[in-house]
């Protein structure tokens, strides 16, 4: 078995956000096997991978090479309830995102977009 798209027509829709809602669609689930690849892509031309390995996946592309080189950059977020989560931010859409990080609202915890980040990042949690 090889990669395996299943639509859900109509999508299922549910409701998102604490302050500010929102309604998602869930638009299928993808099944992939082991070093299968799917790439999402942005309007602009962004691109984003996500790899299944034997061992589970890659969950982005490189951070601070092939996602930057696409325009894209990851942040590490938290939530009021401590749940954390990573996002990927689109260049030229940092006043969305800020308002968004302003509503829900969330903590920039570190921002996993350029090696002078994720060397300090690296620096503070091999320094413990």
């Amino acid at each position: 078995m090889s990669m395996k798209f299943i639509e859900k027509n109509p999508p299922r829709t549910f409701e998102v956000g604490y302050d500010k809602k929102g309604i998602i669609s869930d638009c299928g689930s993808m099944y992939l096997e082991a070093d299968e690849q799917i790439t999402l892509f942005t309007e602009a031309g962004g691109e984003y991978d996500v790899t299944k390995k034997d061992w589970g996946f890659y969950a982005t592309p490189s951070l601070n090479g092939r996602l930057a080189g696409f325009k894209l950059k990851a942040v590490l977020t938290k939530n009021r309830y401590d749940r954390y989560f990573i996002m990927i931010l689109e260049e030229g859409k940092e006043e969305a995102f800020q308002k968004y990080v302003d509503e829900e609202p969330l903590q920039i915890v570190a921002w996993l977009d350029s090696a002078e980040n994720l060397n300090e990042l690296d620096s503070k949690l091999n320094s413990k």
